[in-house]
């Protein structure tokens, strides 16, 4: 099972376009920090986002969703 199941849910179930979530948000949803390995899941895509910008400076990670 993935870590990240939580996180996965939370991106099948958004209805927005495009998101941002901070890497708090992130803790929050998935129940544990979020770390390297989360950055090479291809899984999202499986869910029709994909990660876009990723701002160490903000500590935000940007979901784009994946055109049809």
């Amino acid at each position: 099972m993935s870590k990240f199941k939580p996180l996965w849910k939370y991106i099948k179930d958004n209805k927005d376009e495009d998101f941002q979530l901070s890497s708090d948000q992130i803790k929050k949803i998935a129940g544990l920090p979020i770390d390297h390995s989360f950055l090479t899941y291809k899984k999202i895509l499986n869910y029709g986002f994909k990660v876009g910008k990723i701002s160490l400076k903000k500590q935000t990670i940007d979901f784009k969703k994946l055109g049809d």
